[in-house]
């Protein structure tokens, strides 16, 4: 990846920033983009090999100006871009008959619309260069498995996965663009589980009922990610692997 471009949204912290440091280890520039740029700001510190090499963006996927400005700022900044990573995400239990107009449409917004954005935006500056490139969607095991307290969530990242392979399809052969995704299972110090371990109950349930009997790292997620954006997976397109030490194989469906 040494001299390589990748743009990380929701990059300043969890596996966002896991990814970005990964990518900044190898020697890539990489654009990381966030709400808050307090956060990106500190991020940027913690991941940065040299001088110059991350740029961070305070954006909102939720606006498709936003993401034009920063992809440009990334163009500007960098002269290219070789690797998406659509990380942003927005995610919290409700009760399906509670979930709200504006919670629904906030999560659909940020996952599936902030995904598209981003994917739109980035290949068209691929197909106006003639450049191949790859994208990354992360997305997770409930999209085909389902769960309590997350419909919202749950419809967004089926929509993501469903984009993926669709435009893997679409894109693979007009334009070399590969399209993958990383379904994460339960994963430490990430606001996902954070919120999905409401107490100590939930968290005894979360762990039995993955058959490694732990939870996976960010660091992990970063390598599945940096292999996926490599040359070295260049015949993987369409694919989305699952990285859950196999909770959904074992039928985990619980309630909080």
């Amino acid at each position: 990846m040494k001299r390589k471009t990748v743009i990380v949204t929701g990059g300043s912290n969890g596996m966002g920033k896991a990814m970005a440091k990964r990518f900044a280890d190898e020697g890539a520039y990489v654009t990381i983009s966030g709400r808050d740029q307090e956060k990106l700001e500190k991020a940027k510190k913690e991941i940065e090999t040299f001088e110059g090499q991350i740029l961070t963006v305070a954006m909102d996927v939720r606006d498709p100006e936003k993401v034009q400005m920063m992809v440009t700022k990334t163009m500007e900044a960098f002269g290219s871009i070789d690797v998406l990573i659509n990380n942003a995400a927005g995610n919290f239990l409700v009760p399906a008959e509670d979930l709200s107009v504006n919670g629904w449409n906030s999560v659909i917004d940020i996952v599936l619309n902030g995904t598209w954005y981003c994917t739109q935006t980035v290949a068209k500056e691929w197909m106006k260069e003639k450049k191949s490139g790859s994208i990354i969607n992360i997305v997770a095991t409930y999209a085909w498995t389902a769960g309590p307290g997350v419909v919202h969530s749950a419809s967004a990242k089926a929509g993501v996965l469903a984009m993926t392979r669709s435009l893997a399809v679409e894109w693979g052969s007009k334009y070399k663009i590969r399209v993958n995704a990383i379904a994460p299972g339960p994963i430490e110090d990430t606001g996902g589980v954070d919120k999905l371990i409401i107490n100590e109950n939930a968290y005894e349930k979360l762990v039995t009922s993955i058959p490694a009997k732990r939870f996976g790292k960010v660091e992990e997620v970063a390598a599945l990610a940096a292999f996926l954006s490599s040359e070295e997976a260049g015949y993987i397109n369409g694919e989305c692997v699952t990285m859950d030490g196999a909770q959904w194989l074992a039928g985990a469906s619980y309630k909080f």
